[in-house]
């Protein structure tokens, strides 16, 4: 097994130094993929590169989605010969201490996507942890299952073969979308899913690019779409179901 990180960035130039400095404790490679972002978020990238030789920038052109940044990385992943990555924000909402363990839960499960679901604080908005209700409740109905306690948390290690070669079989959303369909995704394909909180903090000054009306309505369609998915595949995941409980 070899191990990286993989942080997809839009803007974040003010915290993308901090968040790869708190990575490279781990010396591991870093791959970060800049989704064409702005002139100062360059500059800031420029200086974080050549201050963390383990680091590797990526930049597409244009500003192409999270879900396109993500792909990329791991596309780059491969090349590097990285078998599994844990994808972290360039924000620094996530809590960076716990990438130690959950690289070890990736090496002791090895075949599983080990996903972060959220710790919040006072600092949380009521909106965001609302509609991440929603989105988790649409994803136990597109799999049948409880099973997947968060769908929206970006902090997970995802295994990378196998999320290339899923994700690659399929049109997917490569915008904000993106973090619940490759889960869902994943269970479907029978790659387990294991869960472990993370801390997440919404500092006053901090930068998000979700548009609460639009990305809303990106992701309802991502789950319509899933929706049919699911109906295509719903006697053998109904059997899975009833042969979990069974255990």
């Amino acid at each position: 097994m070899k191990q990286g990180f993989l942080i997809p960035l839009y803007n974040h130039g003010s915290t993308i130094y901090s968040v790869t400095s708190a990575l490279a404790l781990h010396g591991l490679p870093i791959i970060i993929v800049d989704d064409g972002s702005d002139e100062a978020t360059k500059q800031a990238l420029a200086a974080t590169l050549r201050a963390f030789p383990l680091a590797t920038g990526v930049r597409l052109k244009k500003n192409s989605g999270k879900g396109a940044a993500v792909m990329t990385g791991l596309g780059k992943a491969r090349e590097q010969g990285l078998s599994h990555v844990l994808q972290i924000d360039a924000d620094g909402q996530h809590d960076a201490g716990r990438a130690d363990f959950f690289l070890a839960a990736s090496v002791q499960q090895p075949e599983a996507a080990i996903c972060g679901y959220p710790e919040y604080d006072a600092s949380a908005p009521a909106l965001r942890t609302g509609g991440r209700a929603v989105s988790n409740t649409w994803a136990q109905i597109v799999t049948l299952s409880g099973k997947l306690k968060d769908v929206l948390c970006g902090f997970r290690v995802y295994p990378v073969e196998k999320t290339l070669a899923v994700m690659g079989r399929c049109v997917y959303d490569r915008r904000m979308g993106f973090d619940p369909e490759v889960l869902i995704r994943l269970y479907w394909a029978a790659v387990p899913l294991v869960y472990y909180p993370v801390k997440v903090r919404y500092p006053q000054d901090g930068i998000s690019h979700f548009h609460m009306v639009r990305d809303n309505i990106r992701i309802s369609c991502t789950f319509t779409r899933l929706f049919f998915g699911m109906l295509l595949r719903i006697f053998p995941l109904t059997l899975r179901t009833i042969r979990s409980r069974g255990k």
